[in-house]
């Protein structure tokens, strides 16, 4: 009980530190222009064929996600999710209004290797903190539960599943997007364990299942 109310104290600090380096890993990818995160694939293809902006198609897909994931476990739909969403889309305009990036002469593929590992970092981050989990990762991590996946392989049939319809839709697919994919992907898990186990920080979110121990004979 007492690890558990350390753990509270610490998440809000663990999920405004999240939403901040996801969001400047976000930027960094957006400013590379060597693609977008299978979402926005998404987002951008439907907008080849509807009238809708990317923000609305983003966040049809997070109601979806959260409705399936609360329809899955039998429970009402989170709403803190839709916060993440729109704080995060306010700090990644923030950035590409202020060009950080931009002033230090930072361009292309050296900005993959910091955006990659800012967003995993980030998406770890606010997983740990269990409130405002992006609504992809609140499907992902209800997938894992229930089929007792890795995290990397739910997370990642929803995007490759998001990435692949886009591109069908007409979608803009490179080289940054297979990072995102590939890369942010599977480095969260690994990134949960490393937090927990070196930093010592609570993971709220998606805490490891140790294994029952054997009955005494």
């Amino acid at each position: 009980m007492t690890d558990v109310r350390h753990g509270r104290r610490h998440a809000p600090l663990l999920y405004l530190l999240g939403c901040l380096v996801f969001s400047t890993g976000a930027y960094l990818f957006i400013h590379s222009d060597l693609g977008t995160d299978p979402l926005d694939v998404f987002a951008l293809g439907l907008k080849e064929h509807i009238t809708i902006t990317v923000g609305l198609a983003q966040a049809g897909v997070a109601v979806v996600c959260l409705g399936l994931s609360a329809l899955w476990n039998r429970r009402r739909p989170l709403l803190a999710p839709l916060f993440t969403f729109f704080f995060c889309g306010s700090v990644i305009d923030l950035l590409m209004w202020t060009e950080p990036a931009g002033r230090l002469g930072a361009d292309g593929p050296v900005l993959l290797a910091p955006a990659t590992l800012l967003c995993a970092y980030g998406s770890a981050l606010i997983i740990m903190g269990g409130f405002g989990i992006r609504p992809i990762d609140v499907l992902a991590i209800t997938m894992t539960r229930k089929w007792h996946w890795p995290f990397w392989a739910t997370k990642g049939l929803i995007e490759v599943a998001l990435m692949t319809t886009g591109l069908l839709l007409g979608g803009p697919v490179g080289v940054g997007t297979v990072c995102f994919l590939v890369g942010v992907d599977v480095l969260i898990q690994p990134l949960l364990q490393l937090n927990v186990r070196y930093l010592r920080l609570p993971n709220l979110g998606l805490p490891e299942h140790t294994p029952r121990p054997a009955d005494a004979t």
